[in-house]
């Protein structure tokens, strides 16, 4: 017979005393676990093996397709995100279209992964508009991850769906004023100067981070005005997104990234028919900064009309001079200018030349202009062009123009330079 080593464990031959307090042990040990194991989650074990069977991120997508939140518009931030925070940003998303503002979070992902993804929803969807950017979550101390959330508010449930058609219809009449067959730069520009005719800068403005602020109340800040701007290009079926960091004198800031698609018939057939070829680019546009409130140096004149165009669909180059990204999301090169608005108007000179540049004010001031505007391609151009202009007599034949025109014996005029883009704007007074 074998005999039993001291570590085994021996049912058979052990005092009850000492059976039923190893039994106790080992009920104490599974209470331990389950309890644990609910601490892991913040929700019940019932709950979050029902989430971890049914398919996790898939769970989410499928909700968002039969429920009708899937979205028409490209996620840029969600393309653009690691894949394993895809599932929390669709949790997410979910949760908001749901309107469940408060609740368990299912998904494994840490605080930081949480805010960032949060952060990527909010900047993917403008059409969110009830939410502040702020929001509350509890983390677990056992595995330091996100188990319950509630998002701040600033519309309530109830008054949502109202709000919502308001913005629809509003977003529609900002494109029912554009002609159906208008290009896509077209329509940019279109919404891009509607928003800035319609909207006043106000630091104090209600709702200032969401898209009411701007289409309802007409009185917003950079984050309404960018969102605004992308949720009625969204309507349009065109592709926008969000950026955000701070400008050269260290503000916070709000822009917006656009793609224009060029396409054009290559020499190449296909069965004796030409190939059509796509090139597409990535432009940025800052409607904020479009506003005359932003065409810094022009004193108080005329700053209530003129709209600055400066910031329609430019480059990194001219950009990022005076706006600096957050690199909370990789971006593509920005470094086309074939859709720069003055190349667009006849307004670019690539080089200073004397008689080329007064052909131009004369043709302005004969046309009856109330003013002129002239980009050129570098500084060297641009510094040649103000020392022939404010110093030497470029501007004296158009000068006597306006004096004979207006039967007067004095002429004063008004101007104003851009350093970053190179632009020289006169205004004829």
């Amino acid at each position: 017979m074998r005999k039993k080593s001291k570590t085994e464990f021996d049912d058979q031959n052990m005092p009850r005393g000492r059976w039923l307090q190893t039994f106790a042990s080992i009920l104490v040990l599974c209470v331990t676990v389950v309890i644990c194991a609910s601490l892991l989650s913040g929700y019940g074990i019932v709950t979050r093996v029902k989430y971890q069977l049914t398919g996790g991120e898939s769970t989410w997508e499928q909700a968002a397709e039969e429920e009708g939140y899937a979205s028409a518009a490209e996620e840029y931030y969600y393309d653009n995100l690691p894949e394993e925070l895809h599932e929390a940003y669709r949790e997410i998303y979910v949760h908001l279209m749901r309107y469940e503002d408060s609740g368990d979070f299912l998904t494994s992902v840490s605080v930081d992964d949480f805010w960032r993804t949060y952060y990527a929803v909010l900047a993917d969807h403008p059409e969110i508009f009830w939410t502040d950017t702020s929001a509350q979550v509890e983390e677990s101390g056992l595995t330091g991850t996100v188990v319950t959330y509630h998002f701040d508010v600033t519309v309530e449930v109830e008054d949502r769906e109202a709000m919502r058609s308001e913005l629809e219809a509003a977003a529609d009449e900002c494109i029912a004023q554009i002609p159906s067959d208008a290009t896509d730069y077209e329509k940019i520009k279109s919404v891009y100067e509607y928003i800035i005719d319609t909207t006043d800068y106000d630091a104090d403005s209600v709702d200032s981070q969401n898209i009411q602020s701007a289409l309802l109340y007409h009185s917003s800040v950079c984050a309404g005005y960018s969102k605004a701007f992308q949720y009625i290009l969204h309507r349009m079926g065109l592709f926008c997104t969000y950026i955000t960091g701070t400008t050269t004198n260290g503000g916070d800031h709000g822009w917006n990234m656009v793609r224009i698609v060029d396409t054009e018939q290559s020499e190449e057939t296909l069965a004796g028919i030409p190939a059509i070829e796509a090139e597409e680019a990535y432009y940025y546009v800052d409607v904020t900064w479009g506003d005359p409130v932003f065409a810094s140096g022009m004193g108080d004149y005329d700053t209530e009309s003129t709209i600055n165009y400066n910031y329609l669909c430019c480059t990194e180059y001219d950009l990022f001079k005076t706006h600096v990204p957050d690199g909370s999301i990789a971006l593509p090169e920005c470094t086309s200018d074939a859709y720069d608005y003055y190349k667009r108007n006849g307004c670019y000179y690539e080089r200073f030349d004397w008689d080329t540049i007064y052909q131009a004010l004369m043709e302005s001031v004969q046309a009856g202009e109330s003013r002129i505007m002239m980009k050129f391609g570098s500084e060297e151009a641009y510094q040649e062009a103000q020392t022939e202009l404010f110093e030497g007599t470029l501007l004296s034949d158009a000068g006597q123009y306006l004096m004979r025109q207006n039967g007067v014996t004095s002429w004063n005029y008004r101007y104003h330079t851009d350093d970053n883009f190179y632009l020289v704007t006169i205004y004829w007074s």
